[in-house]
């Protein structure tokens, strides 16, 4: 969500700052004239810098994700914002919370109003909108929906498929988030937002595969309680073994707008359901050419190594030193293809390539245009850059024929003495036939992938007689 309200605020042209705690991988997508801050909401000592001279704070940060109690980090946080905001003269914090009502809240949902509060003691006037379903990629309740309708050809389903919630696009989101900067307000305000169409949890999963061409049958049973359905999705996603049992032990709370001010306040029409899913899905490959995978993964601290799943996305990361400068450690990532190749297993990329000629795709055939320069939309044997930063990032886009979509991501990040040279497998399966692509290969694309990596990285060594 940051990342999307920084790129249309840049795109209004108004003065911003960000704080972030690995500037180095935000500082590619800021504009000129945008200033990048280094610090922590948990370290208050950071915050005096980055709030020094800003009018309103976008507060959009919540703690699901870490380890230990993520409410008292939650809390925490809150308060070291609001008090530093204060003691800058921040004149107003714009808070992106959760909508949810009646007796009984999920740790979640209370978690996400409790900070409003935190944020309205600090004495800073908070304008709070509160949001459920968010529909784009990078939400969670919406990564854990498709989770399931993209791996369950058949649901079981109880009761809470049927409870109410009311959907908003992402960029309405937007929408509500850039206007709420300049709203004439006085004191404190908490606003409900949602999309134009009231619905069951069903049936946004069903309009998800109707769009995604897949056919999905649901058997209602009464016996199966959020609680249980939060060990089940941990054995169907185990991205969210952790964070879905917060996620769905909320859902037998109805999150719907019961007070329509906004309409007035804001003046935005929000998408229905269905348009807000055609949306997410048509700005996905976009998306995912102008978010780097890291970013999306930054919250957890260290990036895992090896396997594992983020939303429907399956990853495989690998990462290694080199004692070498950034643009000579990522030398060998700009030559890749072509008659360089591949730096390790070559013939099994051949055979590869013949297979997909074999099925009707490009196969190897293409090559690259250049040996050294590189541009982005152009191919390079069965991939097309999608993104590349010299001597920074190149991300290939798959143009072979899979069961879903895949990326190949580098990244050359600079460290004391040396490089680190991350490397990114990323595969989008559809259906259940792509996720089973994906474990039956597991072990031989392990297996090339880490020689890759390992041949990237001894490509960029200096010979053995180098001083």
């Amino acid at each position: 969500m940051g990342g999307r309200l920084l790129e249309e605020l840049q795109r209004i042209g108004l003065p911003l700052r960000c704080l972030a705690r690995r500037p180095d991988y935000l500082r590619p997508r800021l504009a000129p004239g945008t200033d990048l801050v280094e610090g922590d909401i948990l370290d208050p000592a950071t915050l005096a810098p980055a709030l020094r001279g800003v009018r309103t704070a976008y507060y959009l940060v919540h703690s699901m994700a870490a380890e230990g109690d993520f409410e008292e980090i939650d809390r925490r946080a809150a308060f070291y914002f609001g008090s530093a905001a204060l003691a800058a003269g921040v004149e107003r914090i714009v808070y992106l919370g959760g909508l949810g009502s009646g007796p009984g809240l999920s740790r979640h949902l209370h978690s996400r109003q409790e900070v409003g509060d935190v944020l309205r003691r600090s004495g800073v006037q908070t304008i709070e909108l509160q949001a459920g379903i968010i529909i784009g990629s990078g939400s969670l309740s919406f990564e854990m929906i498709r989770a399931l309708v993209e791996r369950l050809p058949v649901m079981i389903t109880p009761a809470w498929v049927r409870v109410r919630t009311q959907p908003i696009a992402v960029e309405d989101v937007i929408s509500y988030l850039v206007k709420a900067r300049d709203l004439q307000l006085e004191g404190h305000h908490v606003f409900e937002i949602g999309g134009a169409d009231q619905v069951g949890y069903g049936d946004v999963m069903m309009e998800y595969a109707r769009q995604r061409g897949l056919h999905r049958v649901m058997i209602p049973v009464p016996l199966l309680t959020p609680r249980l359905s939060s060990l089940w999705l941990g054995l169907v996603t185990p991205l969210y073994a952790r964070v879905g049992r917060y996620l769905i032990d909320g859902v037998r709370n109805p999150t719907v707008v019961d007070d329509p001010a906004s309409d007035e306040a804001f003046q935005v029409h929000p998408r229905g359901v269905a348009d807000a899913i055609s949306r997410a899905l048509v700005n996905e490959d976009q998306r995912y050419a102008a978010t780097r995978w890291s970013d999306a993964l930054s919250s957890r601290g260290k990036l895992p190594h090896g396997p594992m799943r983020y939303g429907r996305r399956l990853i495989d990361v690998q990462s290694t030193r080199v004692s070498r400068s950034p643009d000579r450690a990522f030398a060998p990532i700009r030559r890749i293809g072509g008659d360089v190749g591949w730096y390790y297993g070559n013939w099994m990329w051949r055979v590869r390539g013949l297979l997909d000629k074999l099925t009707g795709g490009p196969g190897l055939r293409r090559g690259r245009r250049d040996p050294e320069d590189l541009r982005i939309g152009e191919a390079i044997d069965i991939w097309r850059v999608e993104r590349y930063e010299p001597d920074r990032l190149l991300l290939l886009r798959a143009e072979m024929k899979l069961p879903g979509r895949a990326w190949l991501q580098f990244e050359a990040e600079p460290e004391s003495g040396g490089t680190i040279l991350t490397q990114t497998a990323i595969f989008d399966p559809t259906g259940l036939g792509g996720i089973l692509y994906w474990y039956i290969l597991l072990p031989a694309h392990a297996f090339v992938f880490r020689g890759l990596l390992r041949g990237v990285a001894e490509a960029s060594a200096p010979p053995a007689d180098t001083p």
